[in-house]
């Protein structure tokens, strides 16, 4: 069993930062991806930015040059470092990760309780 703990939300004025950081706690397990996705009210849940174990990293055009996501491996915990914030980038990030058991070649999903980011002035 994995567990995720997320952290780093808050209200911010536009143009300012945050960072969420998720951390994966358990043991006997490997994760091949992790990355962040956010829900606005009204809004269906988009992906935001994802890195895999390989340091590959995808970004939504609407973040890309503002937003960076790194990983810690040895802390199983990936960050996601949030510049230049606007309004519209309000809404709940969640933390999900893709989770193989070692010796396994399944994979299992995880999502995080989310975390509330909130840019206005």
């Amino acid at each position: 069993q994995v567990q995720l703990l997320e952290s780093g939300g808050g209200l911010v004025q536009p143009g300012g930062s945050l960072r969420l950081s998720c951390s994966a706690s358990g043991n006997n397990f490997s994760i091949n991806r992790m990355g962040w996705y956010r829900q606005a009210p009204g809004k269906q849940r988009e992906l935001v930015a994802d890195i895999t174990n390989g340091g590959n990293t995808n970004y939504a055009d609407s973040v890309k040059g503002r937003f960076t996501v790194s990983r810690d491996n040895a802390k199983n915990t990936v960050y996601l470092q949030m510049n230049s914030l606007k309004p519209e980038d309000t809404a709940i990030y969640y933390c999900k990760t893709d989770v193989r058991p070692r010796g396994l070649t399944l994979v299992n999903t995880y999502w995080g309780r989310g975390t509330q980011v909130t840019v206005s002035s």
